[in-house]
């Protein structure tokens, strides 16, 4: 199943050039194709996760880190309850996408 709903974003730092949130994804929840205008650093802290940028797919759990680049389409799925810290640099123009 999979459901697209907002997850709990918070935002931990940020600097004159770039931030990090911690988002965590209830089992079930993911994001919708979407890109961004800027690059973009996870880093799983807890759970499993699905996804796939440029339209190639993947995997990820805890330690593993993933790259969405600026302008490139991506999308994620939490397998089961997930948390990641999103590093994005440069700051982002709009609200993130939880």
């Amino acid at each position: 199943m999979h459901r697209e709903s907002p997850g709990v974003l918070r935002e931990r730092e940020r600097a004159a050039h770039g931030l990090v949130y911690e988002i965590r994804y209830p089992a079930g929840v993911g994001s919708p194709v979407h890109s961004h205008d800027h690059d973009s650093v996870i880093y799983v802290l807890e759970g499993r996760l699905t996804g796939a940028v440029g339209g190639a797919p993947g995997e990820l759990g805890p330690g593993d880190t993933a790259m969405h680049p600026r302008g490139v389409e991506h999308q994620v799925m939490a397998f089961v309850d997930s948390c990641w810290l999103e590093f994005k640099a440069p700051l982002p123009k709009s609200p993130p996408l939880a």
